[in-house]
């Protein structure tokens, strides 16, 4: 697992689990969930427990795992409603969006 904060607020990826996990003074806060594959990552689901709820534990999430991405040289696909409405909120993220180009020829 790979460390982006120090206490009372981690963010970590459990890569064995395949999501990102928010920790305050040691206690699980939320998570987010993600599928990579060798030309991307996906964020599929995104959590906070109700006692975290409105103290920034989604945004942490998603900027540390977007951090990474962006550091990994990995586009994102943002299926999670959630990551989609931070990254509007935050378009300097937008460039990590990934685009299909697919061509249909005879």
């Amino acid at each position: 697992m790979s460390e982006s904060r120090s206490d009372p607020l981690r963010v970590v990826d459990n890569a064995e689990a395949s999501r990102y996990e928010a920790y305050v003074d040691g206690q699980l806060a939320g998570i987010a969930e993600y599928i990579r594959t060798h030309n991307l990552i996906a964020f599929v689901h995104t959590e906070v427990d109700k006692a975290y709820e409105g103290q920034g534990i989604g945004g942490a999430l998603a900027r540390t795992s977007l951090d990474a991405a962006r550091a990994a040289g990995s586009p994102v696909l943002a299926v999670c409603p959630f990551y989609t409405a931070w990254i509007a909120r935050h378009p300097e993220y937008a460039p990590l969006l990934y685009t299909s180009r697919s061509r249909v020829s005879d």
